[in-house]
């Protein structure tokens, strides 16, 4: 008798372990699970908000990290471990709860609701999107037991607990006058657009409007290093030492040598790092770049509401780690350094649009830019690019156990630069075989489109990683392990 009964339960055991590994193979992964599709959702929201308000990278990174985080933590509760970020009160669902099907109900209205907040006016775009998924966009129940309620609590809890987190969102801060993100630190760079009096220390310069006028944008958030870190203990955390003052050899030639022998692969190097697939900024590129990654490990819905919550948040926090650089230091950007330098002597650079390398003088001397984005609005140390993309490929690496990367992209060099004129290069092909070189190639394209010098690169590169590895441990401690 009991062998039967140890037969019975034998089999039984063996019953459930095939439906599970059944469910498993019918579940959609890569571009086809719900999460990528969000993902691909922030992605265009991202690159919409990009045309509407011009880039903002500061701005969308925060929108980006806490939408994901709203995401994991309604995912949270229908995970065995995960531990939330904001949802609190809110008791883990059973484990027969703990479905595909309620999964993707429950990070939808996650996303549903902080996307409306922060890309507000591509609210109907998602509305479009709730309803393909077969879902009510109208509901706005806060049952807890449902995924449809968790999902609602998840963003209404992100969107409460960061109201107030430094970034003026709403322009609440005292002597805003309800004007979103003003700088209320009243920042005055020490330069104006038209006379530098200390050189080591940034000036802003004059675009044009696309209009043949000009104009001069101010510093883009310059308080953006008040804003609350999720992962680290301060903005400061991390901060480098202070860059080369001027008189420092490394400053002389590098920026200008480089930019002077830019290969057609290093233009469109310079181009796609500069403007990014869509237009998305950094957070944005390297979510796509973590999409690229569940495309080619063909994830399962759990493995990207995981790997984009850390990517996003490690985002974030790697742009509050910059600007707090950056803003401390106000370092200036390559444009000023050369035409300091190199006054009234003849160099050889690239001479705008059409024009090709030509010999100039160095007051006269630019980026590799469109006249419309002559470069960065605000100061260079650290480099922006170098510490987001240093802190994301890290995070990449330490999510999939392994640095291969192995995505590349075809691109027309010249064709985001060469603004209306036929100097445009043949195709190439830009290959990242592994996420550490893609972050090293993100941080030199900006050395050489001018944009930065190498110590902006390298000291970002490292505030990135090291953001990074504290990102990773805050990411372990809310899987529940």
């Amino acid at each position: 008798m009991k062998r039967i009964l140890l037969l019975a339960l034998i089999l039984a055991t063996f019953g459930i372990k095939t439906t599970v590994a059944q469910q498993q193979s019918q579940e959609l992964k890569g571009v086809d699970n719900v999460a990528y599709k969000w993902g691909k959702m922030a992605l265009d929201a991202t690159a919409s908000d990009t045309e509407k308000f011009k880039p903002r990278p500061t701005i969308t990174s925060r929108y980006l990290g806490l939408i994901f985080t709203s995401i994991f933590d309604a995912w949270s509760r229908y995970d065995e471990n995960a531990i939330p970020v904001y949802l609190s009160n809110i008791e883990r669902r059973p484990s027969a709860e703990q479905t595909l099907k309620n999964k993707e109900i429950v990070i939808s209205y996650a996303a549903y609701g902080t996307m409306k907040e922060y890309y507000f006016s591509d609210t109907e775009m998602f509305r479009a999107f709730m309803i393909e998924l077969g879902l009510d966009p109208d509901n706005d129940s806060t049952d807890p037991t449902t995924p449809e309620g968790i999902g609602n609590l998840a963003a209404k809890a992100t969107i409460e607990a960061r109201k107030n987190d430094g970034s003026n969102q709403y322009g609440e801060v005292e002597g805003s006058n309800g004007v979103p993100y003003f700088d209320y630190t009243n920042y005055s760079p020490v330069n104006s657009p038209d006379e530098s009096t200390d050189i080591n220390r940034w000036q802003p310069k004059y675009f044009s409007d696309g209009k043949g006028g000009q104009y001069a944008p101010g510093c883009l958030t310059p308080y953006w290093q008040k804003v609350t870190t999720m992962t680290m203990t301060s903005a400061d955390q991390f901060r480098p030492g202070p860059p080369p003052m001027v008189g420092s050899e490394q400053l002389k030639k590098e920026v200008v040598d480089l930019q002077a022998n830019l290969s057609d692969e290093d233009k469109a190097l310079v181009e796609f790092m500069r403007d990014g697939p869509q237009s998305v900024q950094q957070a944005g590129h390297w979510l796509k770049f973590a999409q690229d990654v569940s495309r080619r490990d063909n994830h399962t819905l759990d493995q990207d509401v995981k790997m984009y919550f850390l990517t996003e948040i490690t985002a974030m926090d790697a742009f509050i780690a910059s600007w707090d650089s950056k803003m401390f230091y106000d370092y200036a950007r390559p444009y000023a350094l050369v035409h300091e330098y190199y006054k009234d002597k003849t160099i050889k650079a690239w001479g705008g649009p059409g024009k090709g390398v030509i010999e100039m003088k160095g007051q006269e001397w630019r980026p590799y830019s469109p006249d419309i984005f002559l470069c960065p609005p605000f100061p260079s140390y650290t480099s922006g690019h170098s510490t987001i993309s240093g802190g994301c490929a890290e995070v990449l690496r330490l999510f999939t156990g392994d640095d291969y990367f192995g995505e590349s992209v075809e691109l027309i060099p010249g064709s985001l630069t060469e603004i209306d004129t036929e100097h445009y290069g043949e195709p190439v092909t830009i290959t990242f075989p592994t996420f550490t070189e893609a972050a090293n190639m993100a941080g030199i394209s900006r050395v050489m489109g001018g944009y930065h010098i190498q110590a902006d690169n390298v000291a970002g590169l490292k505030l990135g990683r090291d953001v990074a590895h504290q990102a990773w441990k805050f990411y372990n401690k809310h899987l529940g392990q």
